[in-house]
């Protein structure tokens, strides 16, 4: 009797399972793909981010090194994230200041004045080095060649830094210039780094006989990696140049001008701003007229008129 019992429990049981299962749950029966409602946005914290444009002088990577902690810096003074926005070539970050796109940014000398020139980018301060707002041009070679001027690297493989550099290429444009010649005629070959520690390590590795570099990245590389000094070395320095500037957007709120200008300025009157400062190689931020890139100016219009460029 027992048996049966149980036996009768379990079929009833059975049934129940089945009548469940054949139930849809009633949320799966009312889904429409045409009429999907948007995920929910996050949060606006209300902030814009500060947008700093740094030019490929040096390697992306040593951009990051040199200038991290310079950012982290403007960062806490204007209470704002930072971002860091950076380019292949010197034209990508001008196209950029010019559409407004970035806030402030680093560039080199021959990028502002031709900014300067074609859109007025607004000079804000510049960094000033071992006491000295200039800088020069410095043509290298490995540490063994015999090379002694620009006329010995006739014939040779030479590393331009980017198209519109003035130490990495007008400055060699020019003096190839002097001695009759072009690029073209007088190298056997040439190739862009597009930065300058990328040149040095061209020709200390021997993938070049000669480039052409910014005198401030070639010492503070040596400062950094003392093993450089005894693959290349120095057979040539330029006359003087305007320090590559720092530089707004003619797009950018005056206020925000002044106060980054501010902040630049009053760096090293903090002991974190001269700990952030020595770890860019920089003095202090200075202020300077437009006219100390005059020489740059000249240099440009000497390779531009020359014929055979």
């Amino acid at each position: 009797m027992k048996r049966h019992i149980i036996t009768l429990l379990l079929l009833v049981l059975t049934a129940v399972s089945l009548i469940s299962c054949k139930t849809e749950p009633a949320a799966a029966q009312k889904i429409n793909l045409n009429h999907l409602e948007p995920l929910p946005k996050a949060a606006a914290t209300g902030v814009m981010p500060l947008r700093v444009a740094i030019a490929a002088v040096i390697s992306p990577k040593g951009n990051v090194d040199s200038y991290s902690q310079l950012l982290d810096y403007l960062s806490q003074k204007t209470n704002r994230p930072v971002e860091l926005i950076q380019r292949r070539t010197y034209a990508e970050i001008n196209d950029l200041i010019e559409q407004g796109e970035v806030d402030i940014a680093f560039v080199c000398t021959s990028a502002y004045v031709m900014g300067k020139r074609e859109f007025d980018m607004q000079l804000l301060v510049a960094p000033q080095v071992e006491g000295e707002t200039t800088y020069h041009s410095l043509l290298i070679v490995p540490a063994d060649s015999p090379a002694q001027s620009m006329a010995d690297l006739k014939g040779k493989v030479f590393a331009f830094t980017d198209p519109i550099s003035n130490t990495g290429r007008n400055y060699p444009v020019f003096l190839v210039n002097e001695l009759g010649e072009t690029p073209e005629t007088f190298f056997s070959q040439t190739f862009f780094t597009y930065s300058h520690d990328d040149a040095i390590r061209a020709v200390a590795g021997k993938m070049a006989d000669g480039a052409a570099v910014d005198s401030l990245v070639y010492n503070y590389a040596i400062k950094r990696q003392p093993d450089l000094a005894e693959k290349v070395k120095v057979i040539h320095q330029s006359p003087p140049f305007g320090i590559p500037p720092v530089v707004v957007s003619p797009h950018v709120r005056p206020q925000l001008r002044t106060e980054l200008q501010q902040i630049l300025l009053e760096i090293d009157n903090d002991p974190g701003g001269r700990a952030t400062l020595q770890l860019a190689g920089i003095d202090q931020f200075v202020l300077v007229e437009d006219s100390i890139y005059d020489s740059v100016r000249n240099l440009e219009a000497q390779v531009s008129r020359n014929p055979k460029q």
